[in-house]
């Protein structure tokens, strides 16, 4: 694997106890490519006290425990071409390493991330996958995780309709594994997996809700399909108007349990998404018209 020692020094690094995205990025950021690995071990070193040097050169390999029976890539901060989308949003907090498996170059694209409920209802159901196909028509990438509900339907759609997506795991890069239902649409042409954490990371809570964050610097827009009272989606919801970035929420007539929060984000500041009357299909030509903007100017 090129440049194993460097990825592995810094996973190393942030497995040390105190040590987190800030301090580790500001390090990152002091250096400049190209570097040789001797040369980044001896600037993290450097940052470091007496007994978080000790923990640091007894540090047994991260690497070794990777797993994946893919071809796994890597991302550093001060690569050129870790996604510059979520730098800005993220800020100091951007993850300073980034595991993948895939086809990196959808990074480059128009992306539209989507998060909602796992018990999504029948009418989200609906809705995720009419606005998942008019995006995919237009060249638009989706971003999602990687449970049930919404973020299933959000990338089963994108990948049996000829479409692109990324999966942006809650968890290190070991534990992903294709799902059944999606063996026979896969294609890693129009796929990329993204990990923040180390290989060997189990599924937390705080992992999923950290996650979120990664999907929404990563896309230029957002859509929460159905968002609880409480919750994650309901946070991603809020955190992404937070991040001064585009939200689009479906405003249902007949509210269904599973969406007992759509309402608040709209009052927040989302935009809502509403049925047209000609075409009986979910009317986006506001989004449409900001990811051309965001396309042309680069707001994100």
């Amino acid at each position: 694997m090129k440049n194993r020692e460097i990825y592995d020094s810094v996973y190393q690094y942030l497995s040390l106890k105190n040590i987190g995205p800030v301090q580790t990025n500001k390090v990152l950021n002091a250096i400049m490519e190209p570097f040789e690995p001797y040369y980044l071990k001896s600037q993290l070193r450097l940052s470091l006290k007496p007994d978080q040097l000790t923990e640091f050169e007894n540090a047994p390999s991260v690497l070794d425990n990777l797993k994946s029976k893919f071809d796994v890539g890597f991302l550093l901060l001060i690569n050129q071409n870790y996604p510059a989308g979520l730098k800005k949003c993220l800020s100091t907090n951007t993850p300073p390493i980034l595991s993948y498996i895939g086809n990196i170059g959808l990074l480059k694209k128009r992306k539209v991330g989507f998060s909602g409920s796992r018990k999504v209802s029948e009418k989200g159901i609906e809705i995720t996958k009419d606005c998942v196909g008019q995006l995919i028509n237009n060249d638009v990438i989706i971003v999602s995780g990687y449970a049930s509900g919404v973020d299933f339907e959000a990338h089963y759609g994108a990948l049996s309709n000829r479409g692109s997506t990324i999966i942006i795991l809650p968890e290190g890069i070991n534990s992903f594994r294709i799902k059944k239902e999606m063996k026979e649409i896969w294609d890693w042409n129009r796929v990329l997996v993204i990990s923040e954490f180390k290989p060997d990371e189990p599924w937390k809570a705080s992992r999923a809700m950290q996650r979120n964050n990664t999907i929404i610097g990563l896309s230029d827009i957002m859509v929460v399909v159905e968002a609880g009272e409480t919750g994650g989606s309901l946070d991603a919801g809020i955190k992404t108007l937070s991040m001064d970035k585009y939200l689009f929420v479906p405003q249902y007539s007949i509210v269904p349990e599973s969406a007992l929060g759509n309402n608040l984000l709209i009052k927040k500041g989302a935009f809502p998404i509403k049925k047209s009357a000609k075409t009986l299909k979910a009317n986006l030509g506001k989004m449409f018209e900001l990811l051309e903007k965001s396309n042309r100017y680069e707001l994100f």
